[in-house]
């Protein structure tokens, strides 16, 4: 679990991180360099989930051995999936974070939405339901990482 108490913004108890594959944590199918050892930090901390439709259809392979949870979703109806996926974890715990447009729902779901901005880019409508948007999923993955620097983007 993770506690963040941002002045003017409020306090935050996160249990869980619900993240998109493709395009948040994976590039291709292939997960970015990187993103495997900031997982396993942050599966100390707090219980990680990842939600996909698995498109290119290399998500089982891409996580083998981490420390997280695995939903492959059905293609159609994904945007309410996840939210309803960040519902039943309870929303008020957890933090989403994701860049395509079926990511929208579940960023605004969560207590705490991040938006990523990879080389897919990112759904101009999960950006405006996001609390925060960082330029890679490493840099999400590091704000659970060092809540100050949550502290620091969200208080007011």
């Amino acid at each position: 679990m993770t506690e963040i108490f941002m002045p003017g913004y409020g306090e935050l108890s996160l249990h869980y991180a619900v993240m998109d594959f493709n395009g948040t944590l994976a590039k291709d199918g292939q997960l970015l360099d990187g993103i495997g050892r900031l997982l396993t930090m942050a599966a100390e901390h707090i219980e990680l989930h990842i939600v996909t439709a698995d498109t290119f259809g290399g998500v089982e392979s891409g996580i083998k051995g981490l420390p997280v949870e695995l939903a492959i979703l059905s293609q159609s109806g994904q945007a309410e999936a996840k939210r309803q996926y960040v519902r039943n974890l309870g929303g008020k715990r957890t933090v989403a974070i994701g860049n395509g447009r079926n990511d929208r729902l579940m960023v605004k779901e969560a207590a705490l939405g991040i938006a990523v901005v990879e080389t897919e880019g990112a759904a101009v409508e999960t950006l405006l339901a996001a609390d925060v948007v960082c330029r890679t999923s490493s840099g999400a993955l590091e704000l659970l990482l060092n809540p100050k620097r949550l502290v620091a983007t969200l208080r007011s």
